[in-house]
């Protein structure tokens, strides 16, 4: 093995393997292989849902399963079936999955065939990942930076089986950005992890020459520290030997390893890409020749294992997939009824509680509530952890929402990370999964982007398609909105697209109380929470945001997600005389309204949703009873925004309580909030463009 630069190897090693263990695979190779056969015999069954097979990659596969720990963590991609075989899994279940059943273990009928997600005594656990090529490489990390936490800490239950991480990869996938984060954060930390990368030289029909400049072993060499190795993936002997070099390697050195592993691809890409469509004759014939199947039964008869015997195994693999496939193929679908199960884990905090106003307390301003938040939190729960770009160190973020709090707790719990947004968001999947508890901060909104993917692919998914077993406790703070001449980056709203993304929650509060009580509320949720932080309402600086700074409550107020506030009401005479109006908003939006409505003495009740998903859908509808009138006010352009869309929803839902349509004020529809205060005011709806549109609704 290529070891890190003056690294010792104090790994153990073993000189051969044990006939008992190359029976073993010989036995799960033919399964596998059988499965395989199958399946492409009976392809008005097996083919109804798309599914790649094992067949060529099986040595590698259960020479890495053969000696993984139940203590240990892995992180699979869609070929890894013999590694499932491996672990102990049984055909009929693989297959429950193939064909998306209600018994299906993993999902429950959700998900592609070869997507585990594994919570079971005597199984490493292995979360829900999706089909991306490459995106679970930062869950993984994620996992191994968790775990290194953990033992840092004393926290870690099972320390004594000095646990691992294996990430399995195909070589195709990395080429992508994703995989360098992974690479980068896990020699930067010295993580316990083992990328087991699987070179089938093909990517769909695309071939390695035509993807990249370098295999995964020579990609790896530009990351310092990582160690790294060849293996005959096709050769079940060098596979064990190499894998069993590598575990003990990792486990005892607590670094991460690059394993490059060729192997044949015997069978399709997928079910629904067959390997007829883009392969000749001549490929096919060279990988067949590399058919780990053959290559083992050889080694067995050096051994003096009877073909007897070995024929004997053969038959009773085969046997056993048949009616492993017919009986999974008897077995019931899904009831319709549960589609709509595990969309998210049930909530922690269902009602208010704690002091929201205690006596004595002093105002205090939004940063600092915040700050005051994540301080208790890291005192109360010794795993949490806070990390994003400059959050850590002398600087303590930004806006110095996280000052002096590295100092307090430790740069191995509060620390800085590179500018890896993937990174970021998607390594909360994996720490989650280990037992951490992570609050992590995106710069600013615009810089959101480039982990929508992890957000979306992995997080928002996972307690769906894991049937509940991996909800991801992720608390992701990303400060918003236009202020002060902040340009185009760094001044956007981009809460209409997150609340398209199902299976995540999105608050958004406007006061300092109430960013305490939904920062704790969110922490303790057990789904990923996206938490708004308007930063112009972060000091109370901005004319007319006074309010914004409030009485601080005490530690451990809480406040549900999805209950809004009304935080200004109207007059009885008002309302019953058909002339007030109620403002639905969030944000800024509550300040622009405030001082809009003093043009409306009496006639403006205010509710801050606070919360945008899960919205107070009782409360919007108790407004729209109460007024008959209704705005919604946002700092996002208009067009298409998260606020029309609930304006169409209020609409359809209260069309016989409206005397009004349900109006809406929001910026104009442009790319980017501009550089020059000017400009930004003119973008902006600000006081008199809620003010306009107040007056034309009192007038309807």
């Amino acid at each position: 093995m290529n070891a890190a630069p003056k690294e010792k190897r104090s790994y153990r090693n073993i000189s051969t393997v044990d006939t008992e263990i190359l029976q073993k695979a010989y036995r799960l190779m033919h399964t596998a292989r059988e499965m395989a056969k199958l399946y492409d015999e009976e392809k008005v069954i097996s083919s109804k849902y798309v599914h790649s097979t094992s067949r060529g990659h099986e040595a590698i596969q259960l020479a890495a399963a053969l000696q993984i720990k139940a203590s240990d963590f892995a992180s699979l991609y869609y070929r890894d079936e013999s590694f499932l075989l491996g672990l102990g899994f049984k055909p009929f279940e693989l297959m429950l999955q193939l064909m998306a059943k209600a018994d299906d273990p993993f999902s429950g009928g959700r998900t592609y065939y070869g997507h585990p997600s594994v919570r079971r005594e005597g199984f490493p656990l292995i979360p829900h990942q999706s089909s991306a090529t490459g995106m679970q490489a930062i869950p993984a990390t994620g996992m191994a930076h968790g775990i290194t936490y953990l033992e840092q800490t004393g926290l870690l239950t099972n320390s004594k089986e000095k646990p691992i991480v294996l990430c399995s990869l195909g070589d195709g996938s990395v080429t992508e950005g994703e995989v360098a984060e992974a690479f980068q954060m896990a020699v930067l930390k010295s993580m316990p992890i083992v990328f087991l990368v699987q070179d089938n030289e093909w990517g769909i029909s695309a071939t390695g020459k035509e993807m990249r400049a370098m295999d995964a072993y020579e990609y790896a060499a530009g990351f310092k520290g990582m160690a790294r190795i060849r293996v005959d993936g096709s050769d079940f002997i060098d596979s064990y030997l190499r894998m069993n070099e590598v575990f003990s390697y990792c486990r005892d050195r607590r670094g991460p390893v690059v394993v490059h592993a060729r192997c044949p691809l015997l069978g399709h890409h997928t079910s629904g890409v067959r390997k007829e469509w883009y392969r000749g004759e001549e490929d096919l014939k060279k990988h067949l020749n590399d058919d780990p199947l053959p290559k083992l039964e050889k080694k067995l008869i050096e051994r003096e294992v009877r073909e007897a015997e070995l024929q004997s195994i053969a038959e009773e693999a085969k046997n056993l997939v048949k009616n492993s496939f017919w009986e999974a193929h008897a077995s019931a679908d899904p009831a319709p009824e549960s589609v709509v199960l595990y969309e998210f884990a049930p909530a922690a905090v269902t009602k208010e509680s704690g002091e929201r106003e205690p006596v004595g307390a002093e105002k205090v301003i939004m940063v600092d509530a915040a700050l005051h938040a994540v301080d208790d939190l890291l005192k109360e729960f010794p795993e949490a952890l806070f990390y994003g770009q400059d959050v850590g160190g002398e600087l303590g973020g930004v806006f110095r929402e996280a000052a002096l709090l590295a100092k307090k707790y430790g740069d191995h719990r509060v620390f800085n990370t590179p500018i890896q947004e993937a990174y970021i968001i998607g390594s909360t999947a994996g720490m989650t999964a280990v037992g951490c508890k992570p609050i992590v901060e995106i710069q600013f909104a615009d810089y959101i982007w480039p982990g929508i993917n992890q957000l979306v692919t992995e997080l928002s998914k996972s307690c769906y398609l894991s049937m509940g077993k991996f909800p991801i406790q992720a608390l992701i703070r990303v400060p918003i909105g236009a202020y002060g001449s902040g340009g185009p980056y760094h001044s956007g709203s981009i809460e209409s697209a997150l609340c398209t993304i199902r299976g995540i929650k999105v608050v958004y509060p406007s006061n300092a109380a109430d960013m305490k009580g939904l920062m704790r509320a969110s922490f303790l949720d057990p789904n990923p929470v996206v938490m708004l932080e308007h930063k112009g309402l972060y000091w109370s600086k901005v004319s007319g945001t006074e309010d914004a700074k409030t009485l601080e409550p005490q530690s451990g107020y809480v406040i549900p997600l999805g209950k809004g506030r009304s935080v200004q009401t109207a007059e009885d005479t008002k309302v019953k005389e058909g002339e007030s109006v109620g403002i639905v908003t969030y944000g800024m939006g509550v300040y622009w309204s405030k001082a809009a409505s003093k043009s409306f003495p009496g006639q403006v009740e205010i509710f801050d949703l606070r919360s945008l998903n899960p919205i107070d859908w009782d409360g919007i509808i108790a407004l729209a009873h109460r007024h008959g009138k209704l705005l919604m006010v946002t700092e996002e352009p208009l067009l298409n925004s998260f606020a029309e869309s609930l304006a169409g929803r209020i609409s359809a839902q209260c069309f016989q309580v409206l005397d009004a349509p349900v109006m809406c004020v929001g910026s104009l529809p442009l790319p980017a909030v501009p550089l020059n205060s000017e400009l930004e005011k003119a973008m902006l709806p600000g006081v008199e463009g809620v003010r306009a549109k107040l007056e034309d609704l009192i007038r309807y």
